[in-house]
């Protein structure tokens, strides 16, 4: 019998033996995209990153037809909050012990089929409620077989590039789902045929995830209920000790704090924007739910603006400041938009009294909102990117996943406290003293940074040690390596409304479902 020998190979890390051995490995984002599975693993985050944003527009648009109060918008923002910050903890746990690619397409299929259940309970809050609560449950388990299965899809050189591409998409889906898709979808057809679009992404995005390879009999973990239930109290202990450890390196470091702050209140404006938006544009601008759009779609491309600009010349600006501008000009012009509608009515009679009436058209509440909409969403796209970019750089590569994961707990515990403030007060005073309040924070809060600035080192354009300045698009865009860091996994969240969050979840802070 003639045996033909053959050459060890050696072992490899997961994914590694799909490379030839003479073929070089590539470690861009573009390079990454090259690996099947790994492409089709991100096309089904990019439908359920995109698609839960959609979602979060499309039910308040329905919330705001039937019911005119902000608690109700409050409500449902809470819903896909909550769930994340009581199961995330314990989640993990249980996608160690199943088959990840089987987890994927079952929570797919059940988040789709909830969608679809949307449709029929329609606009009874309670069951929204309920299935909103279920979708948000279940995106708890997504998350961590989503975060999982990247180190076994590819070589341990393209983490990095994989990891900063899910970032990326995390962070304009947002835009694309939320401030873009979302409002041209309702504006085109309805909400409801909104939803249906988005049940069809989640089956699609299962449908991707059937043709992942099935996890190896060798990283498959048999263990009994009781060693699960055990795994699940040690979990929740290391997040408890973890939270505590956090909070003392916070306060050791307080650069790492004001970053923190930044990240949390752009994830708390998404929220009280979200909650507020669609009254403000039915009461005081008074369009249409399908109308809605003409606020939102300005706020998309001032996001997609502010990323442009920080892609060509951030890498020449001093980080901090950087961020402290945008957060004292995001809360001028949050205040502006309180003041809008007085605003636009002397602009009006001043142009009129000038015998200018085709001015008048210009300086219309509609046009003055939409133009402060666009700078918000710039302002906003600076800080969050910007204060991303500062976190990566201050932490220590030995302490980031596991800083990272408290940090995004911490965020979106921080985002609950305005939403369930602003909307019942909102019903009381009004959408435009809270608006113009929120506004006045946001900017106290950067001249405060500024204050707290000045007693300490000058803010400094950073560099890389060969003295080229760093970008912050890509230092954004370069999260923690998920492999082996089950710590991080286990108290990461995974919801959050914003573009800061972590994979397919709360976008920093955001609490938006994916």
């Amino acid at each position: 019998m003639n045996v033909t020998i053959k050459p060890k190979r050696g072992n490899r890390p997961a994914g590694e033996g799909r490379r030839k051995p003479s073929e070089p490995e590539a470690t861009s984002g573009m390079a990454v995209l090259g690996n099947r599975p790994f492409l089709l693993l991100w096309l089904a985050q990019l439908s359920t990153q995109v698609g839960g944003n959609m979602v979060i527009y499309g039910l308040t648009i329905i919330i705001t037809a039937s019911y005119a109060s902000n608690s109700a918008v409050s409500a449902l923002l809470l819903s896909f909050l909550v769930p994340a910050i009581i199961f995330s903890a314990i989640a993990g746990v249980f996608v160690d012990r199943v088959d990840k690619r089987h987890m994927l397409i079952v929570t797919n299929i059940l988040r789709g089929l909830a969608f679809m259940a949307i449709v029929l309970v329609g606009n009874n809050l309670l069951m929204l409620y309920l299935l909103m609560v279920f979708v948000s449950t279940v995106t708890t388990f997504f998350g961590p077989a989503e975060a999982s299965m990247i180190p076994s899809l590819v070589p341990k050189t393209q983490l990095l590039a994989a990891n900063g591409l899910f970032t990326l998409t995390m962070n304009v889906a947002f835009a694309l789902g939320f401030a873009l898709l979302g409002p041209f979808v309702v504006a085109l057809a309805s909400a409801e045929a909104l939803i249906v679009i988005v049940a069809s992404l989640y089956f699609v995005a299962a449908a991707f995830c059937w043709t992942l390879p099935p996890e190896s009999a060798a990283d498959a973990n048999v263990v009994t209920p009781g060693q699960t239930v055990a795994d699940a109290e040690r979990a929740v202990q290391t997040m408890l000790s973890q939270f505590v450890e956090g909070i003392t390196y916070i306060r050791e470091h307080m650069n790492v704090g004001w970053s923190l702050s930044y990240l949390g209140i752009t994830g708390a404006l998404v929220g009280i924007l979200g909650t507020l938006g669609p009254g403000f544009a039915k009461q005081t601008l008074a369009l249409g739910e399908k109308d809605f759009a003409l606020i939102v779609l300005p706020l998309g491309l001032g996001i997609v603006m502010g990323i442009l600009v920080l892609n060509s010349y951030g890498r020449y600006l001093p980080r901090r400041r950087t961020i402290e501008a945008g957060m004292v000009s995001m809360g001028a012009m949050l205040a502006l938009l309180a003041l809008s509608s007085p605003i636009s009515n002397f602009l009006h009679d001043r142009a009129n009294a000038s015998g200018l009436a085709e001015a008048s058209r210009v300086v219309s509440l509609l046009s003055l909102v939409m133009g402060i909409a666009f700078m918000v969403g710039a302002a906003y796209a600076v800080v969050a990117i910007s204060a991303q970019t500062q976190l990566q750089e201050d932490l220590p590569e030995d302490v980031r996943g596991r800083v990272f994961g408290v940090l995004n707990m911490l965020v979106s515990v921080a985002s609950l406290s305005p939403i369930l403030v602003v909307g019942p007060v909102a019903d009381i005073v009004g959408r435009e003293p809270v608006i113009f309040v929120v506004g006045i924070i946001v900017s106290l809060w950067g001249v405060a940074s500024i204050i707290s600035r000045r007693s300490g080192d000058p803010a400094r354009a950073p560099s890389t040690p060969s003295g080229a300045p760093v970008d912050p698009m890509t230092a954004a865009m370069s999260p923690n390596d998920f492999s082996g860091q089950s710590a991080s996994a286990l108290s990461r969240p995974t919801a959050s409304p914003g573009a800061t969050g972590s994979s397919d979840g709360a976008a920093a802070g955001d609490g938006r479902p994916t």
